[in-house]
């Protein structure tokens, strides 16, 4: 037995285990095509399709001048923006560094601390049009747990969207397998006109994530 307490053999098996995790995540990203595709149109992640599928669907860009983009990272949704609302004004907000991107103010902060809000808001000088979540609480490989602690980011995201929107917005967020629980399902059906649950083609068929689109913000 090793000093921890550990068969080493048990650590050579852990670590066949995640080379070959690793070999299928890597085969399945060079077969890809939204991976080749987001290469070729300059897009810093495959996520962009995601929204350009959702906003093509919902009409989410149409008369955006302000929007809000919640778990920017990597740029790729922001991306999408700027190209989909070229006179928005745009800010972004996560607590892992982003490249700039030309036309996006960004915030390296955590959106759950008391001072987020406000920041984000005074950026915009207005309410927003469209808010967007793409956030998912780091993985512990509890199902439930993982749920739980992505949904408090949602229920936390939805808060601020009511707090924020203006009249007739959009709220954007993904959520997981089984969509937005009973209580925050009718909170945003009693402030927005229309919430749909949307799973775009460039989510892959394997991934739990699912997508809630609130639009009609009643004020």
């Amino acid at each position: 037995m090793s000093r921890s307490g550990r068969d080493p053999g048990e650590r050579l098996r852990t670590a066949k285990k995640r080379s070959t995790s690793s070999a299928r995540w890597l085969t399945r990203q060079i077969n890809d095509p939204y991976v080749k595709k987001a290469k070729v149109d300059g897009y810093r992640s495959r996520a962009a399709y995601k929204l350009v599928e959702l906003g093509e669907k919902f009409g989410l860009f149409k008369g955006v001048a302000r929007a809000v983009d919640l778990g920017i990272a990597p740029g790729g949704w922001s991306q999408v923006l700027r190209i989909k609302c070229p006179k928005a004004k745009i800010v972004g907000i996560d607590l892992l560094p982003t490249d700039p991107i030309e036309g996006v103010t960004i915030f390296q902060m955590d959106f759950m601390a008391d001072e987020a809000p406000a920041a984000l808001q005074s950026a915009l000088d207005g309410p927003p049009d469209l808010i967007l979540s793409d956030m998912a609480a780091n993985t512990v490989g509890h199902k439930q747990t993982d749920h739980l602690r992505t949904m408090g980011l949602v229920e936390t995201a939805a808060d601020f969207a009511i707090q924020t929107l203006a009249p007739g917005g959009t709220f954007v967020a993904k959520v997981l397998a089984g969509g937005t629980d009973t209580a925050l399902l009718g909170l945003l059906k009693r402030h927005f006109a229309s919430v749909k649950h949307a799973k775009p083609p460039a989510s892959r068929k394997d991934s739990s994530e699912w997508y809630v689109i609130a639009q009609g913000f009643k004020g």
